[in-house]
């Protein structure tokens, strides 16, 4: 099957907005979140089915505030396949949080919390190419429905791989944050065509 690269503009007309502010500079997109819950900013006219999506993600390493990644398979504003980081995990001194650097999650059944009491460790993971907490880094998220896996920083091996709680094979694309502030930009998208 072929493959389509789909390079997406950092532009209104091509996102829809939930519990968000958008500010669009340049190429990039600066995601804040304007109320309690998860922000989303859904990209328009695409249905995702199998593929990968590459970002650079730019997030702080302030402690509780910097929750921000991609959704994938959505059926609407709380209806999501998510992964995302926490970048001040990144690099403290700490091994138990380092495992928590990158987390899937499939609201509205299954949280972070309740995935972390149910099967502790297994769906989240420790970012071994270690970036800055405060600088732009490099994400690739291949989804093969029902499997998820997560690069950053071009490593061959995957930060994160696991199989999708829900059993949609497709929906809606966006970008999540969970906390005040994230950046987004040179967002491209490979799917089978």
């Amino acid at each position: 099957m072929a493959q389509k690269q789909i390079y997406i503009k950092a532009s209104p007309e091509n996102w829809t907005s939930h519990n968000s502010k958008v500010t669009f500079n340049g190429n990039t997109i600066h995601l804040t979140n304007k109320g309690r819950g998860s922000a989303l900013l859904w990209l328009n006219t695409m249905d995702f089915r199998n593929g990968s999506v590459e970002l650079d993600i730019k997030g702080s390493d302030e402690r509780g505030n910097s929750f921000l990644g991609l959704a994938f398979h959505g059926l609407d504003n709380d209806t999501y396949d998510a992964v995302y980081f926490r970048p001040f995990n990144f690099k403290v001194n700490d091994p138990v949080k380092n495992d928590r650097s990158v987390q899937y999650i499939s609201p509205p059944d299954h949280f972070w919390h309740s995935l972390r009491k149910k099967s502790p460790g297994k769906y989240e993971g420790r970012v071994t190419q270690v970036p800055n907490p405060n600088d732009w880094f490099h994400v690739r998220v291949t989804i093969n429905f029902p499997e998820t896996m997560v690069y950053v920083n071009g490593h061959k091996d995957p930060v994160l791989r696991v199989e999708q709680l829900s059993n949609r094979k497709h929906g809606n694309l966006g970008l999540w944050i969970d906390s005040d502030l994230g950046r987004f930009r040179n967002i491209k998208v490979i799917k089978e065509d």
